[in-house]
């Protein structure tokens, strides 16, 4: 595997943990954790879109990567 898929792989596998434990019951949607594996995952999936120069997938992960910082933003508003 190239650095590529490192980082293509990291992330979609961060996307895949945060499913994975919200589906068990482990953590919420609402959780701060949940949202930044998302963030993360989704960026580096992006990430490793545009080195592959795949539209479809930049698309795809730039959007599910702006919604889940956008989620943050509101989570962090909210405490204030």
């Amino acid at each position: 595997m190239n650095n590529i898929d490192w980082i293509g792989s990291v992330g979609v596998f961060q996307i895949l943990l945060a499913y994975i434990l919200n589906v068990l019951g482990k953590i919420k949607n609402t959780d701060l954790t949940f949202m930044f594996l998302n963030f993360i995952g989704a960026s580096m999936a992006c990430l490793a879109s545009v080195l592959m120069s795949y539209l479809p997938f930049i698309i795809l992960e730039g959007v599910w990567a702006i919604v889940s910082l956008l989620s943050i933003l509101n989570y962090f508003s909210k405490t204030k």
